[in-house]
């Protein structure tokens, strides 16, 4: 399975990022978003992480406008009908990701992968909705992904072989490090790292140390290069709320249940740096 054209479902923060990363690699991309106001800022976001790369010398011109080049926004689903390759990276709600794969599998050609970005959620449960399960995987991409190098490429039950090695190839054209795992509540990385963001609010909660020192003890005592707190700041309390809850849900596992004061910032509005205040404040 040879992939050349790409489409992305969605074009924020992690569909954007995606898109990004794919026309840098030379891959011809179409980027879909729901209104032309979302897709305005999402390539707009590109455009201004290209012009960085200008600035610091990592780019040319002429690099920087020949990616550019590659990257086609639309708010029509039907421009995806030539495409090798679609990952989603839509709003992590399954109702709304079932909807995205009916569509893309009427759409898409049959030879057509269809992956998804889901952080946590049941990827087997998107393939069924489709008359292709053995050609839909998960490719889970890091925050910022244009910096971040793991991707995780999640199997499901039917996934079959040929499409995880055009996964593996795909990840690997883009300069990442893939690693597999099964389809499993929160895959590999969240499982390992929402089990210790747990204890480590769970510390906070209990007034164990200060966020300073918390943060400090994690970086200088573990070779961490941000602190735990500074991180999910930087993830998104909201995020990572939304991933123990799914996951206490389907593991029924106490290990994940969300602390309190996780809870309580996330209804108080405190997200992390997207809404300038979370753990720390942010001017």
């Amino acid at each position: 399975m040879e992939i050349k054209k790409v489409g992305v479902v969605g074009c924020g923060l992690m569909g954007g990022g995606i898109t990004e990363v794919c026309a840098r690699s030379g891959y011809d991309v179409v980027t879909l978003e729901v209104k032309q106001e979302f897709l305005d800022k999402g390539i707009g976001s590109i455009r201004t992480s290209l012009e960085r790369g200008v600035k610091k010398g990592r780019l040319t011109e002429q690099e920087k406008d020949t990616i550019a080049g590659r990257i086609k926004g639309t708010l029509n689903m039907e421009d995806f009908r030539d495409r090798d390759l679609v990952i989603e990276a839509a709003i992590e709600n399954m109702v709304e990701k079932k909807k995205i794969f009916a569509s893309l599998d009427k759409i898409c050609p049959p030879n057509t992968i269809l992956a998804t970005n889901t952080s946590c959620l049941s990827i087997l449960d998107m393939a069924i909705v489709t008359q292709r399960p053995a050609q839909v995987m998960g490719l889970h991409f890091f925050s910022p992904v244009p910096v971040m190098q793991l991707v995780e490429i999640v199997k499901t039950l039917v996934t079959s072989d040929e499409v995880l090695k055009a996964g593996e190839t795909f990840c690997k054209s883009l300069g990442k490090q893939p690693v597999l795992c099964k389809d499993t509540p929160g895959f590999l990385a969240n499982r390992l790292g929402m089990a210790y963001l747990v204890y480590v609010f769970r510390c906070y909660e209990q007034g164990i140390a200060s966020k300073e020192d918390i943060d400090k003890a994690m970086r200088l005592g573990f070779n961490h290069p941000m602190g735990p707190l500074e991180l999910s700041d930087f993830i998104g309390l909201d995020t990572i709320y939304y991933i123990m809850v799914s996951m206490y849900q389907d593991l029924n596992d106490p290990l994940f249940a969300p602390p309190v004061i996780l809870k309580k910032m996330v209804t108080a509005g405190q997200l992390g740096r997207k809404t300038g205040k979370g753990f720390y404040e942010y001017k």
